[in-house]
């Protein structure tokens, strides 16, 4: 039997997200503190034949065609790169929600260039590596070493791994697909600038009460915009706001997912069985992001 590779493609979370204005070839500088989830999609690659790609799972249907998929595109910038490498079939189960801020088919994407990279011996180090998952989406690069980071540029400048304490949360999406590029059209600078983000002191908060109050410091810059397209976003954060032992919510990304932060894993799944009571038609996940 054909040898099978697996790797996990956790949910990318931006813990913060400002704007810093419109470039000439159309995108966004952003500065952005990133985090990863303790859940996400799942890729299984088998090495060998065509190149292909089989969605399973229970957001499978909202991935779109298969040749739209971004684990395909990655998977030929590589071969674009290092001719003759060996593809294969791909079986991603599908899980997150898409077009929801989390980053999903980013993490799919980097998720199959590791898998590519260990079935051909490549070095995860590779600059071919970054160069391939920089050309295939702007938030790949991040996700190919799913570690804590700053990214500025559109993505492609990454700060080395920090180390953030972990952070109790709960995921909420309400269903509303939102389109990145509408989503950016839709900005406007703020009237008042953020306070500068002081990373350092984050990396070296005493507490998880400290971290969080540096967190509050900075802004989602995305999400007046994300609440005109769709205001259920705003109804995500409303609710998230009103669960007892909730020290921060926010949207992540260009939305529509919602994270609120707590103080214990207790609290967060407390806080997440009610609001399925509540709202049992959203999108709604307990981990903790790290």
């Amino acid at each position: 039997m054909p040898v099978q590779l697996v790797e996990n493609a956790p949910a990318k979370v931006n813990l913060t997200l400002r704007v810093l204005g419109r470039r000439a070839d159309g995108y966004h500088d952003i500065e952005s503190l990133v985090a990863f989830a303790g859940l996400g999609d799942r890729l299984t690659f088998t090495p060998g034949g065509k190149l292909s790609i089989a969605l399973t799972g229970p957001r499978a249907a909202q991935a779109g065609e298969d040749a739209d998929n971004l684990v395909v595109n990655a998977a030929r910038a590589l071969a674009a790169r290092i001719p003759g490498i060996a593809l294969g079939a791909f079986y991603l189960d599908k899980n997150l929600p898409v077009a929801a801020g989390l980053g999903g088919g980013s993490a799919d994407a980097a998720a199959a260039l590791r898998l590519l990279a260990r079935a051909n011996a490549i070095a995860p180090n590779d600059p071919r590596l970054f160069e391939a998952a920089r050309a295939t989406s702007a938030d790949v690069p991040v996700c190919l070493d799913p570690r804590p980071r700053l990214m500025r540029g559109i993505g492609e400048k990454l700060s080395e791994p920090l180390v953030l304490p972990p952070l109790p949360a709960v995921l909420v999406n309400p269903g509303a697909a939102l389109a990145t590029k509408l989503v950016f059209a839709g900005w406007s600078p703020a009237a008042k600038p953020a306070v500068p983000l002081d990373l350092a002191a984050m990396v070296k908060a005493e507490s998880h009460e400290r971290f969080l109050q540096l967190l509050m410091t900075q802004p989602n810059d995305l999400e007046g915009a994300a609440f005109a397209l769709a205001p259920a976003v705003a109804d995500v954060l409303a609710a998230l706001r009103t669960l007892g032992g909730c020290g921060l919510a926010r949207m992540s990304g260009s939305g529509s997912t919602c994270f609120g932060l707590f103080s214990s894993a207790a609290e967060a799944a407390a806080a997440a069985k009610s609001l399925r009571a509540r709202y049992p038609n959203w999108w709604i996940c307990e981990t903790t992001l790290s």
